[in-house]
């Protein structure tokens, strides 16, 4: 209110520290159902190997090893996603392909202005004089 700073750096401020809590909030996001995830896989497989055993659900093929191969092939699709893939993959590499893909855009559309100035360049050399009556 009183800062001899200018508004609207003040704004740019804010919106930087805006974008960083929200990436923070994300990330922690992420993690959190991570943690839900193998909460839940440790129960669920607690539960299989229950049923197969010790409540004789089809009990003549332990069919529980090929539900927790799955379920922890599935969690660690998950554990590659959040900790890995996001990190090489995240804010930064978006912003920067964005860049790359907008100065790609800008280098094109110089390129066609150019050659219609050329072509307009072009047409005028070679467009025949009008003599004056």
């Amino acid at each position: 209110m009183f800062s001899k700073k200018d508004p609207k750096k003040l704004l740019e401020i804010d919106i930087d520290q805006h974008e960083l809590i929200e990436t923070a909030q994300s990330r922690i996001r992420q993690k959190k159902r991570l943690y839900y995830h193998f909460v839940l896989f440790l129960l669920g497989s607690i539960f299989m190997i229950v049923a197969n055993k010790f409540l004789n659900y089809y009990v003549e093929y332990n069919w529980f090893v090929w539900g927790i191969c799955i379920w922890a092939f599935i969690f660690l699709l998950h554990l590659i996603n959040v900790f890995v893939t996001n990190r090489f993959l995240g804010k930064a590499w978006e912003r920067a392909q964005r860049e790359k893909l907008v100065n790609l855009q800008k280098n094109k559309l110089a390129s066609i202005q150019e050659e219609i100035e050329r072509e307009a360049a072009k047409q005028a050399s070679t467009k025949p004089k009008n003599p004056l009556p």
